[in-house]
Order: C-alpha cells, then sequence, then structure tokens
C-alpha cells in the first residue's frame, strides 16, 4: 500500500508528466523528420550524386538462391546476409537533421529566456540594529 502511494506521488511529479509529453512529441517529431529525409532530402542528394536510391545500396554477403531478385527486400526474404549500408545513410542523414532541429530549437529556446526581463530584485531588509539606531536618533530630535 506504501509502495503504491509512494510511486503515485513519483508519477504524479510534474517531472515524470513532462518527460511523457516529450517522449510522445519526439516520436511524432521524429516521423516528420523521417519523412523530410526520406522524401525530400535524400530524392534530392540522389538527383545531385546521380539519381540513386540509397536504401537500396547494399553489398550482398552470402549466397542467394536461385532465381531471387537482386533486391533488398527479396534478399531479406529469402534469409541472405547483407550489408545494407545505403539504410545507414540514410538513417545518419535522419539523425544529423534531427539533431540540427533540436539544437536550433534549442538555441531559440535560449534566446527566448535571455530576453525575458529579470523580476526586480525584494528589496534588502534593513537590519534591525539600524532601525533602532534610527529610533534613538528620532527620540534624541524630540
Amino acid at each position: 500500500m506504501r509502495m503504491m502511494q509512494e510511486f503515485k506521488a513519483f508519477a504524479i511529479r510534474g517531472n515524470v508528466i513532462d518527460l511523457a509529453v516529450g517522449v510522445i512529441i519526439g516520436s511524432a517529431f521524429s516521423k516528420i523528420v523521417e519523412s523530410i529525409v526520406s522524401d525530400l532530402v535524400m530524392p534530392v542528394v540522389g538527383a545531385v550524386i546521380g539519381k540513386i536510391d540509397f536504401s537500396n545500396l547494399f553489398v550482398v554477403l552470402g549466397q542467394p538462391p536461385a532465381g531471387t531478385v537482386m533486391t533488398l527486400d527479396a534478399l531479406k526474404k529469402a534469409g541472405v546476409p547483407v550489408f545494407a549500408y545505403g539504410n545507414f545513410i540514410t538513417i545518419a542523414v535522419n539523425f544529423v537533421i534531427l539533431a540540427f532541429i533540436i539544437f536550433v530549437m534549442i538555441q531559440q529556446i535560449n534566446r527566448l529566456k535571455k530576453n525575458t526581463p529579470a523580476p526586480p530584485a525584494a528589496p534588502v531588509a534593513t537590519p534591525e540594529e539600524v532601525l533602532l539606531l534610527r529610533e534613538i536618533r528620532d527620540n534624541l530630535r524630540k
């Protein structure tokens, strides 16, 4: 029973909820970046380099069965080991773009934080000795 109460207190804390929201948004954001890479960036890069599709770049490491089509999907379905370096290139480009976007977002957030005016500092309380001396001074003036 006590463990459930501690777990509830832990789960309700703001950091855990913020983390959950971040993971969900990150998952959706990674799909957007994946689409940007596969649908926008890689076709342009492939056109510049020579109209190649990076996802189909591979080296066959085993003997394919007779009649197997020499495509990555067909070789994987046939159980032939393949070194799919094109897929790695696509994922690496995806990572670099995602890291750059996150870098720019954090940089902008930090810039906005710097532009936010700091709340004015609370006035420092006058020490008790000074107040007492002022009271004595005021009494002596009378």
